[in-house]
């Protein structure tokens, strides 16, 4: 049985939706004007007013998200970056306003993408409205997840793990935030979270981090073992934009890009793809696969594709060579604007 036949669904629609980007690790300072006949580009280098200072990046992502529908607007802020002070920095330099947020969603569990949230509360809790929600694909959102550390082991070695934390659920609740799970398909006022991202395709779960789960029962993680991380959590956020089709951001695409896309056509019920946006995590992946990636990404005919984050350049490359007319640059500051 799909998806979709599971979870009865009514997914929004938008008349116009910008992203902006808040946090991520590319910023050049001097870009040309880009024009593109799906998207409208805004890039941002020296900031307007402010010769004497610059956005800061890091590894990390956070998205600035503002729809309009119906003559409302909703705004939201999807992931945090690695830490509070860039993601707070650029916030303000960009002029975005955190009391016009309308809620928070977090992709996954992983600190380049909530490290900066509880700082980022902390600082903008008291102008936020009051009943605000952080949206989340499952509560493996909030599980400790541990990453390798140091060399690789020499043959019978053991590797060594690192923490990499988890959110603050106690700090959110403290300061008014209410955590909402969303394992399903999620409608909000503006975009839909896909839910959990069926793994379909040839597509491998990436990553490379550990966790100890608290909600199975295998024989090795009763005994605390940490397991490859298989990111249940992880939600894509989506737009559909009206006239011109399905937006997917994929903050880090754990469970493969084309999974995603084709997780949030079926919950949808929308086939055509307008725009692909975020990280596609192909940074470590081999040419083959990447090759096979913009296959299936070809049949899928999106108008638009930004890569961000973690997608790495021999995917970037291989886009420029085989679907040039497709690929839109990111830059740290940039928005992009689709609709009228």
């Amino acid at each position: 049985m799909s998806i979709a036949a599971q979870t009865p669904f009514t997914a929004p629609v938008v008349e116009r939706l910008s992203v902006r980007v808040v946090v991520d690790s590319h910023y050049e300072r001097f870009l040309p004007r880009a024009e593109h006949d799906h998207v409208t580009i805004e890039h941002v280098g020296q900031i307007p007013g402010r010769p004497m200072t610059t956005l800061a990046g890091e590894w990390g992502l956070a998205l600035h998200l503002e729809s309009r529908a119906g003559g409302a607007n909703a705004q939201y802020m999807l992931d945090f970056g690695f830490t509070p002070e860039i993601i707070n920095r650029n916030t303000s330099l960009l002029d975005i306003d955190p009391a016009k947020l309308d809620g928070l969603i977090l992709s996954h569990g992983h600190r380049d993408h909530y490290g900066g949230l509880d700082g980022f509360v902390t600082q903008h809790r008291k102008a936020m409205k009051g009943d605000l929600s952080l949206y989340v694909g499952a509560e493996e959102a909030f599980s400790v997840r541990w990453v390798p550390t140091g060399p690789p082991p020499k043959p019978g070695g053991k590797r060594e793990y690192v923490s990499w934390g988890a959110p603050d659920r106690t700090s959110l609740v403290a300061q008014n935030v209410v955590p909402v799970c969303c394992p399903h398909p999620h409608a909000l006022p503006g975009p839909f979270t896909t839910g959990y991202i069926a793994r379909d395709t040839f597509e491998e779960v990436t990553g490379g981090s550990m966790l100890a789960p608290y909600d199975h029962f295998s024989e090795a993680e009763r005994r605390g073992e940490l397991v490859r991380d298989s990111h249940p959590e992880e939600h894509a956020t989506c737009y559909i934009v009206q006239g011109r089709g399905l937006v997917v951001i994929s903050s880090c695409g754990h469970a493969g890009i084309v999974n995603s896309v084709k997780t949030a056509m079926a919950v949808s019920g929308v086939d055509r793809l307008h725009a692909v946006i975020g990280g596609f995590h192909l940074a470590t992946a081999k040419p083959d696969y990447v090759e096979h990636t913009i296959d299936e990404l070809e049949r899928l005919a999106p108008d638009v594709v930004v890569p961000m984050h973690c997608t790495g350049p021999a995917f970037i490359e291989a886009m420029r060579r085989r679907m040039p007319e497709r690929l839109v640059a990111s830059n740290l500051g940039s928005r992009f604007t689709f609709g009228v």
